[in-house]
């Protein structure tokens, strides 16, 4: 995950640039009291990313403590989080790092500096100083391998290549030049100076990191074998939709298909999802409905692969100049938006927690004054972080508008977007198809282009809306799942009006021997239809194929995004063409999304939505955003809402129990007149407890000493127990 402007992520000196003197105080903690061991630990249902060694300020009591870095201070890193009870993985940076070594020579004895990533006007591209992003030559995955080594001989059990990253405006140096000399077998060409030039340069430039990944992860398969270890790869990376709208290239889909990737960590938070997009012709933030698409697509990186995702949520930014509030409100739509991904339940709850717990952030009021995190928010993240072990729930059930729908996203995204001519700046050709859907309360999923050739992928979809705009296939075997689909009763919407000038660049479907125009051409001849309208001036072809329906909208899908009513010729559309097929029935506009996960509702309020009355829920639910986990018998979903709720009508009548905990709190023992857990949070900050309890206590004792901050609902049969949390493991009894 970027600190923008930062440096040294792998030793940690961003913590101690930032809280001078901190890093120092907490020193290194050997020798605490172990907590006891989680029996669901092996799940690694959540982790958090940390460049520190084991302080109470980072000790968030996850599954798994992700080391970052690969330098030689690593091993003590690491053996710090293990004397906790964490597991251990590693993570370092793929496209940058403190790399001097292979820089400058040290490595291999050849210099590499003409691999920076460099601009058209010769300016390397700098994560700050000389820590450039790269451009990997051959040699670059084998110098990542030796620090790999490193956190290999430390006992990680699992390694993480993080953020794959070539900027667009790169590819001017002279190791991109050679690299374009041995991939194409001709001289090199501005990328600007055509679209063919600057699709080429995105195509080679998504070739390096993957090659790069597959080193690291052939020299860990290498491993394994030879040690009968088993240690996993992982790549954490942002989601297309942001790598594309950044102007960044990275190998996003075909990294599940390298040997050895067994998966993801889906980079997605405030930074990425605050983006402003275009919704009915206003450009501006839609953190909430932006999470939603990115997390969305990050999924569809590996439905149906076998491949494990987890979601990241990051309660702050990595700019460290909003306040408190603005943290907290982005947070929550961010960390909503991820649980409407009911396929998901493990997740990154943090990355770098010493920057949440122990950093100091503007005041909302004397922005010039910072401030450290409000007690309220240091309690409502831990509620959280500890409700996220818990989201591997059964049944799942959506009660908003109508789902089964996508919109095809590809990676050629990322490869349309330089000059000479980039598609549209804010992303429109997605946005301007998804967001009317999503913003109408459907729960529209992004499909993953390269990803419709695993069997049954496209058999959640009853309707796929897709556009040429912006992006093409690329090969031709995507286009037979989908002709197949079609005919088995699916209904393709095809916004596009052929007038994308990436349609000429030099690609498969004008070359050996193929001379179509545009790649929708081969589509529709797969389905049987014509490559041209038979009227120039008619707007929407409508034909049956099949069981199916496809329409063609010839319109390029960036404009719906522009228009303060293109969302209702959008939803006009798909509304009509759903219940051409399908009926009346099944087909739902809502105001909100709303979704069960067994015990939890997850549910948001929308705004530039329907102006029907807010839903509103009735029943006994905990508010996990709320620090005192009050119980409220109704909830209202009014726009810009979110909620994340635990339904005490849903949940089992056994007690005692904890049903929320802004600690870690581990089941210690239980007779019939006593009921003992092992508690452990973020040092000095505020506890509360949720217990279902059938009677009062008589008395409740931590760590021996008698607790008197606790009050009991005699009539809902609740006990609320509130402490100062400690970094250490201590003993809870609450005697009956």
């Amino acid at each position: 995950m970027h600190i923008r402007g930062g440096r040294d992520l792998g030793g940690g000196d961003w913590v101690r640039r930032l809280l001078p003197g901190v890093a120092l105080a907490w020193g290194i903690c050997r020798g605490a009291d172990p907590f006891p061991a989680d029996p669901l630990q092996s799940l690694e249902r959540t982790c958090f990313q940390t460049g520190q060694a084991w302080s109470a300020h980072g000790n968030l009591r996850s599954d798994v403590a992700i080391v970052y870095g690969i330098d030689p201070g690593l091993p003590a890193r690491i053996q710090t989080w293990r004397d906790h009870g964490y597991r251990i993985h590693v993570m370092t940076g793929v496209s940058w790092g403190n790399y001097q070594d292979y820089l400058y020579g040290r490595f291999d004895g050849t210099n590499h500096e003409d691999e920076a990533q460099t601009e058209r006007n010769g300016r390397k591209i700098s994560h700050g100083g000389d820590v450039y992003y790269m451009c990997p030559g051959e040699n670059y995955g084998k110098f990542l391998c030796v620090g790999v080594q490193r956190a290999l001989d430390a006992g990680a059990e699992a390694i993480h290549l993080e953020e794959p990253e070539f900027w667009v405006r790169g590819g001017y140096s002279e190791g991109f030049k050679r690299e374009w000399k041995k991939y194409y077998g001709e001289d090199w060409q501005p990328p600007h100076s055509s679209v063919d030039a600057q699709w080429r340069a995105s195509k080679l430039k998504y070739f390096l990191y993957r090659r790069a990944l597959q080193q690291v992860f052939d020299y860990v398969q290498a491993y394994n074998q030879r040690t009968g270890r088993q240690v996993r790869c992982y790549v954490p990376t942002h989601s297309l939709l942001n790598y594309a709208h950044w102007r960044i290239v990275s190998p996003e889909s075909s990294l599940a298909r390298l040997n050895g990737c067994d998966g993801y960590i889906a980079q997605v938070w405030t930074g990425t999802s605050r983006t402003p997009n275009l919704f009915r012709g206003q450009l501006k933030e839609r953190t909430f409905e932006t999470a939603f698409l990115e997390y969305g697509a990050m999924q569809n990186l590996v439905r149906a692969t076998g491949r494990r995702v987890w979601y990241l949520n990051d309660p702050i930014e990595d700019n460290p100049n909003h306040d408190w509030e603005d943290y907290r409100v982005n947070w929550e739509s961010t960390l909503v938006a991820s649980l409407f991904q009911p396929d998901v339940w493990q997740y990154e709850v943090a990355p770098w927690p010493e920057r949440v717990f122990g950093g100091r952030y503007p005041k909302k009021a004397k922005p010039a004054e910072r401030e450290p995190i409000p007690p309220a928010y240091a309690t409502e993240l831990q509620t959280v972080f500890n409700a996220l072990n818990d989201l591997q729930q059964s049944p799942v059930k959506w009660d908003c508008g109508t789902a089964r729908l996508g919109v095809m996203i590809g990676d050629s995204l990322m490869f349309e977007r330089g000059e000479p001519t980039p598609s549209d700046p804010h992303l429109s050709q997605v946005y301007g198809l998804a967001l009317p859907l999503l913003k109408a309360g459907m729960p529209v999923t992004p499909v993953q282009l390269e990803n419709v050739t695993v069997a049954g992928y496209l058999d959640n979809f009853d309707v796929i809306l897709m556009s040429y705009h912006g992006m093409k296939p690329l090969g031709p075997e995507v286009h037979a799942p989908l002709s197949d689909w079609v005919k088995r009763g699916g209904t393709l919407l095809f916004f596009d009006d052929d007038s994308d000038p990436y349609n000429t660049v030099r690609e498969w479907w004008n070359s050996d021997g193929r001379h179509y125009a545009t790649p929708r051409e081969p589509l529709f001849e797969l389905l049987g239809l014509p490559a041209k309208a038979a009227d120039p001036a008619q707007l929407a072809v409508e034909s049956h194929v099949g069981k199916g329906l496809v329409r063609w909208i010839r319109a390029n899908p960036a404009s719906y995004a522009a228009n303060a009513h293109g969302d209702d010729a959008v939803l006009k559309t798909v509304r009509e063409a759903y219940r051409q097929q399908h009926g009346d029935q099944g087909w739902r506009e809502t105001n909100y999304l709303l979704l069960r996960r067994g015990k939890y509702v997850i549910a948001a309020g929308l705004d530039e939505s329907l102006s029907a009355a807010p839903k509103k829920l009735q029943g006994r639910f905990v508010d996990l955003f709320d620090p005192e986990l009050k119980v409220r018998e109704e909830v209202v979903l009014a726009p810009g809402s979110r909620c994340f709720l635990l339904d005490l009508d849903y949940m089992p009548a056994q007690a005692p129990a904890v049903l929320a905990s802004a600690c870690k709190a581990l089941p210690d023992g239980t007779d019939t007149r006593s009921a003992t857990w092992t508690v452990e949070g973020v040092a000095n900050t505020p506890a509360v407890m949720l217990i279902g309890a059938g009677e009062r206590p008589k008395a409740i004792d931590l760590a021996g000493q008698r607790l008197d901050s606790w009050n009991y609902d005699e009539q809902r049969h609740l006990l609320w127990v509130r402490f100062t949390n400690s970094s250490r493991p201590r003993e809870l009894k609450v005697a009956f």
